[in-house]
């Protein structure tokens, strides 16, 4: 059974009902899911897992400050995330607000870490995204993106 931790920030709830929805679909392709917040969780955290999906609110076009120190003190654990799959998903208050480059600044962290990256060909490419509370769009992309990545993640862990 794959583990898969969902770590996200939130400040107005919007970005927690996603991570709630990505367990959902994680669960139900079989995973055994962590679900934690920034603050609370540690970068040592992100080891016992196979699969690792951070969730972020957009600011000004960026994570939110609190995610991007905990991908920042990650680098402790250079080299020891390789092979985990590793998906992201953002949140904001309009359209324009800069979800995309959100989801990408976790990605290329999560590249960095020599993690496996599965995009999807219909729906929200590089993950989730939600303008403001998640409507029936997002809830179906979040529970996708959640059973994509606990599949993956078995299939790799073997």
């Amino acid at each position: 059974m794959p583990r898969v931790l969902i770590l996200y920030y939130t400040r107005t709830g919007n970005t927690e009902k996603m991570a709630r929805l990505i367990e959902e679909g994680a669960k139900s392709a079989g995973a055994e899911v962590s679900l934690q917040t920034i603050p609370g969780a540690a970068p040592e955290d992100l080891q016992g897992f196979d699969g690792i999906i951070i969730g972020s609110p957009t600011y000004y076009g960026l994570p939110a400050a609190e995610i991007i120190k905990f991908l920042d003190d990650s680098v402790k654990f250079h080299g020891k995330l390789e092979g985990k799959v590793g998906a992201a998903f953002s949140s904001s208050a309009n359209i324009g607000g800069g979800n995309e480059t959100v989801i990408l600044a976790i990605l290329e962290a999560m590249l960095v870490h020599g993690m496996v990256i599965q995009g999807v060909p219909k729906g929200d490419h590089y993950g989730p995204v939600s303008i403001g509370i998640p409507d029936e769009r997002v809830m179906k992309q979040c529970r996708s993106l959640g059973e994509r990545v606990a599949k993956l993640a078995k299939k790799l862990a073997g």
